[in-house]
């Protein structure tokens, strides 16, 4: 824990305030950011009714909102507060203690999901340091969300492994109202998210997680280590697992489930909202994805870490020519080339090699390349498709 309190004095004072009850001992903390909600009550709920894990549980739910937001949002807010309150009083146990936190008129540039996660897990670290917990646990929830029996028991378990750094958790969007448009566009997004992230595998990425804010958990310390979570406001959760994956030991809980409501949303720039949208205003409601043929031309390229540790720059070059055009050129564009020979300079093993590889050829190069060759290289395709064309490459 000697690099906590740097990090802490890093944060801003206002957002540790007040600190959460240090009497009540716990290994881990559910963070849930809520603004704007009218159903929290099913999300403590279900966490009151999951199997007790081998440990004490605090559910801290920040309730935000900006300098900016509607007053009838801030007045919910102050509702749910008092809410959560009460909630607390009737359902706190010796085992499982929900805590309210409020915090308003935070700046309208970084106010919104990310700095309330941000905030919940700061406050949490800052518990974990004071109570002398080096092995605290942060999972993250949204306000939306019911969860499996075996939530809470399941994630604390897997972080007995002194190598896991981090969890993710499988999931299942809900759908009010038996919502029949909603219901086949939500499963159509599912569906995307499976493909993708099953294709990056394919292709030998080592970080082929899906990266959804109300599924995963990490490790207090591997959450100080990566800095803490960002401050946007939307798709905070991909920056910062894509830091933590490397970290250690990943553990996918295929049987952990969150059930987040499928909605349409404008509260951030992308994510399950906006996807929904553009998914329904698509003909038949068919999204296009990026073509398996494209993860094909990747899995080239990775399965060419060994020679391009072992061979020298002439010969590096001439294995980068023979691959697909659109990774060619796109190598060509960025100067990749050199940030290969800067892994050969400063790696004695392979092993040291393909991390520092995977630290320059990330996700975010991967979905910069996939946008740059479907611009001119691959069509996008339907899901059907891709998942067919997965599938005959799978089989070969």
């Amino acid at each position: 824990m000697k690099h906590w309190p740097a990090y802490l004095q890093k944060q801003r004072s206002e957002y540790l305030q007040p600190s959460l009850p240090e009497q009540f001992v716990a290994d881990m903390a559910v963070v849930i950011p809520c603004y704007d909600e009218y159903e929290l009550n099913f999300t403590l709920t279900d966490l009151t009714t999951c199997d007790p894990p081998e440990t004490n549980t605090m559910v801290v739910v920040v309730i935000n909102s900006t300098v900016k937001s509607d007053k009838e949002a801030v007045e919910q807010n102050r509702k749910t507060y008092r809410e959560v309150q009460q909630f607390s009083q009737t359902f706190s146990t010796d085992r499982m203690l929900f805590v309210p936190v409020i915090v308003e008129n935070l700046p309208k540039k970084h106010g919104g999901v990310g700095l309330a996660r941000k905030i919940g897990m700061d406050l949490a670290v800052d518990y974990f340091h004071k109570t002398g917990n080096p092995k605290g646990i942060l999972v993250s929830l949204d306000a939306d969300c019911g969860v499996s029996k075996n939530y809470l028991r399941d994630i604390y378990r897997a972080f007995q492994d002194k190598k896991v750094c981090c969890s993710i958790h499988n999931f299942r969007h809900r759908v009010q109202n038996n919502d029949e448009i909603l219901e086949k566009a939500i499963r159509e997004y599912e569906g995307y998210l499976r493909y993708f992230e099953k294709a990056l595998k394919f292709t030998g990425f080592p970080y082929y997680y899906h990266t959804i804010g109300s599924a995963f958990a990490v490790s207090a310390d591997a959450y100080v280590r990566a800095g803490g979570m960002g401050r946007q406001q939307g798709g905070e959760d991909f920056y910062f697992l894509q830091k933590i994956f490397p970290m250690g030991k990943v553990a996918v809980l295929d049987n952990v489930f969150v059930y987040p409501m499928a909605r349409f949303s404008e509260r951030v720039p992308f994510g399950t909202g906006p996807a929904l949208q553009k998914i329904i205003a698509e003909p038949n409601g068919r999204i296009k994805v990026y073509a398996m043929d494209a993860f094909v031309a990747l899995k080239e390229f990775f399965d060419r870490i060994a020679l391009f540790f072992e061979q020298p720059e002439n010969e590096v070059e001439a294995l980068i020519t023979q691959l697909h055009p659109s990774l060619h050129e796109f190598i060509r564009r960025n100067r990749m080339k050199t940030d290969i020979m800067d892994c050969k300079a400063n790696c004695a093993s392979i092993v040291s090699f393909r991390k520092r590889f995977f630290h320059h050829f990330n996700a975010f190069f991967i979905i910069k390349y996939l946008n740059f060759a479907h611009q001119g290289y691959f069509n996008s395709e339907t899901l059907d498709t891709c998942n067919n064309n997965y599938s005959t490459y799978i089989g070969n």
